[in-house]
Formats: C-alpha cells, sequence, structure tokens
C-alpha cells in the first residue's frame, strides 16, 4: 500500500501536495522533500561553502517548512517559497557564523571551508586541467564571496540554480527589470573582481 501512495505522490502536482498535506497526509511532506532536496543543499552549500554546514540548513529549511507548510497561501510557487526560506537560513548563519568568527581560519590540513578536500598535485597526464579547474573554482569562489550578498544572492539564484527572472522577482520581491538590471550590475562587478585576477595570457 505505501509502494502505491508513493508512486501516486511523484504524479501530483506541488499545489496538489500542499493540499494533502494541509488534509492531514504527512506522505505528501516526504514527497515535497524527495523533489527538493538536492536543490535546497545545492543552494545552501553555494552560499555556505562547507558541506556540514549546508546539510545543517538544509535539516533547519525542511523542520521550518513542516512546521509553516499548513500557512502557505499559494501567493507563489512552492518552489519560490522554498528558496525564499533557504536564502533567509543562510543569511542568519552566516551573520552567526561571522559574529562568531567561524570563517576566519582555515585549517591546513584536511577539508576547505566549501568541504572540498584540499587537492594535491599528482605527476601524470591530465595534471594540468585537473589543477587549472581547482584555481578557477578557487578565483570563483573568492570572487562571490567579495560581492555584497544582494548581488551574491541574484548571481547564484540566476547562473548557478538557473531561476527564471519571474520566479526571481517573486523570490526577491522586485520588479523584473529591477531583476535583469541587478543582475547586470553584480555581473560586472564580478567580472572586475575576477579580472585583477587573471593576467592577459588568461584572458585572451
Amino acid at each position: 500500500m505505501l509502494m502505491i501512495l508513493l508512486a501516486l505522490a511523484h504524479h501530483l502536482s506541488d499545489a496538489e501536495l500542499v493540499s494533502r498535506f494541509k488534509e492531514g497526509d504527512r506522505q505528501a511532506f516526504s514527497e515535497i522533500v524527495r523533489r527538493y532536496q538536492d536543490r535546497v543543499y545545492s543552494l545552501a552549500l553555494r552560499w555556505m561553502r562547507d558541506r556540514h554546514v549546508a546539510e545543517e540548513v538544509s535539516q533547519d529549511v525542511f523542520l521550518a517548512l513542516f512546521r509553516s507548510l499548513a500557512r502557505f497561501r499559494g501567493d507563489s510557487q512552492l518552489s519560490t517559497w522554498i528558496y525564499r526560506v533557504v536564502v533567509n537560513h543562510c543569511k542568519n548563519r552566516k551573520l552567526y557564523r561571522n559574529r562568531r568568527k567561524m570563517d576566519q581560519h582555515e585549517a591546513l590540513e584536511g577539508e576547505r571551508d566549501d568541504g572540498l578536500e584540499r587537492q594535491i598535485p599528482a605527476e601524470g597526464p591530465g595534471t594540468d586541467a585537473t589543477v587549472h579547474r581547482d584555481e578557477a573554482r578557487e578565483l570563483l569562489h573568492a570572487a562571490l564571496d567579495k560581492l555584497d550578498d544582494s548581488q551574491r544572492e541574484i548571481i547564484l539564484l540566476r547562473d548557478i540554480q538557473d531561476l527564471g527572472y519571474e520566479e526571481i522577482s517573486d523570490l526577491l520581491d522586485l520588479p523584473r527589470g529591477t531583476v535583469k538590471s541587478r543582475l547586470h550590475r553584480a555581473r560586472q562587478q564580478l567580472a572586475t573582481i575576477l579580472g585583477r585576477h587573471l593576467n592577459t595570457e588568461d584572458i585572451v
């Protein structure tokens, strides 16, 4: 019977799942978690750059969703509402970590802040390509960290999470034109920051 219910839940729309949850169907919430857990974690990881913290944020997000989903009125898409909760949790967690100065020191061994193990160059074919990819990723992360929250937020939502302008507009409660102009300025600022760290031969 459980397998039948799970199969049925897979075919329901987000709105139908919310409706079922409000009627007391807790399996509907399990399906919402299944649909969004990867996207929630991915966005949290991009914001926090630490796998363990991203996992904690994801758990907090779904706990908050479970507690507040009954009050969701459907004024926006469920996905937009979920993204808003993730972004708010990430901002709050970063403020907390900054106050505790948790991000100011990095161990020389083990894992980095973004949860990715340090790469030690090895001899052999393909090593240069791997090193260049790692360097490019580090440059991008460092540049994103230098943006203010509003700029980083809109680039993550549009260029990393691939959300549409309308969804970002709903998420940030901004006019579509403002989203586009803010994204344009954020991309320009990111390019400027990246340009300071690139040699001429890297960009020609």
